[in-house]
């Protein structure tokens, strides 16, 4: 039997976490921020109907016009590692009046943006009203790169049970409107608070599950999102500095380089209390880079298509963090100077 023919539990009432839930557990899900991940996680959380060509309902997808006008029209293709497929989503927004006008109202908002456009999107939230309306009861779940997500977010006011953090470690690349492809298949990591409902636990094991993905609840949550953090904090700018895929990094001229990154981030965590052993986190981003060698890294793919980096928010992150407490960090603070460098002016976001 396929996962995906997998018969869905079902969840007692007693467990919603929404006025807006579901008798069979299926959470209605906006995915805010629907490129690449984005597009890739409304796939995940859809429900099973939607890989026999039924128009998918309880997930809704809003991004840039060109994207969501094809999917609307040819539906989202996906390039899997073995096989490829299409799916069709019922709601596609480009904007939050798209939404407003649709009727569509979502429990679980999922925020996959790149990290420099939260304040915008912050903005956004603000002007539309729509945390009075819509999204009033909607929980927000912040699956993006680099730190200080949860701080940027909170700027909105939102009780603090209702902001979820997670990470994924997915490699997934947009092709083009409408097409993206699955380059390398991961863990996904929530912290755990937000596994503390039974029914949202269950909604998202059981949607990863039965599209054969992993899915984890940590408590110890800011490890994972330090060791993604240092992970990307040497392969993203390596990579897109040298213009070379992942495999770069197991180069045995850049080994030195590599781990003065490692310790330096280390020595910035330590200013947050996180306790993190050099030679794991080193091991991890070796094992990363050879799982993930023939891959482009995201930063490399934005700067490639000319767009902005998130390295304010990766190795600049991990800069401003020690440069608080009087501590310089010369390698992460050559790597983000040298990337800023070359992002230009003429650099767009999204």
């Amino acid at each position: 039997m396929s996962p995906m023919d997998l018969t869905r539990k079902i969840i007692s009432a007693y467990h919603v976490f929404s006025p807006m839930a579901s008798e069979d557990g299926m959470a209605a899900v906006l995915i805010y921020g629907a490129g690449a991940i984005g597009s890739m996680l409304g796939y995940l959380l859809m429900q099973a109907e939607g890989s026999k060509g039924e128009s998918i309902e309880n997930v809704a997808l809003l991004g840039r016009k060109s994207h969501m006008e094809t999917i609307k029209k040819d539906g989202l293709h996906i390039d899997f590692l073995e096989c490829s497929d299409s799916f069709r989503f019922q709601n596609c927004f480009s904007s939050l009046d798209d939404l407003r006008k649709s009727g569509f109202t979502p429990e679980i908002v999922v925020v996959c943006i790149k990290t420099y456009s939260l304040p915008r999107v912050c903005e956004e939230l603000k002007r539309s009203g729509l945390l009075d309306e819509t999204l009033r009861n909607a929980s927000f779940l912040l699956l993006m790169n680099g730190m200080g997500n949860r701080e940027a977010f909170s700027s909105l006011g939102l009780p603090s049970h209702r902001i979820f953090e997670g990470i994924t470690s997915m490699g997934v690349k947009f092709s083009e409107d409408g097409s993206i492809e699955l380059k390398g298949k991961a863990k996904t990591v929530l912290e755990h608070a937000i596994g503390e409902s039974v029914r949202m636990r269950d909604f998202f094991q059981e949607r990863f599950e039965e599209k054969g993905f992993e899915m984890e609840f940590a408590a110890d949550f800011k490890i994972d999102q330090w060791n993604k953090l240092i992970v990307n904090a040497v392969i993203n700018p390596i990579t897109a500095l040298t213009g070379e895929k992942n495999g770069i990094i197991l180069s045995a001229t850049l080994q030195s380089t590599v781990e003065s990154i490692v310790k330096e981030c280390i020595d910035a965590a330590r200013l947050q209390a996180i306790s993190l052993d050099e030679e794991s986190a080193l091991e991890l981003v070796r094992s990363v880079a050879s799982k993930t060698a023939l891959n482009t890294s995201s930063m490399l793919q934005d700067r490639l298509r000319g767009k902005r980096t998130e390295i304010d928010s990766i190795n600049g992150y991990v800069v401003r963090l020690a440069g608080k407490h009087g501590i310089t960090l010369p390698v992460n603070e050559a790597l983000y100077a040298l990337v800023r460098s070359i992002e230009g002016k003429d650099c767009r976001a999204d």
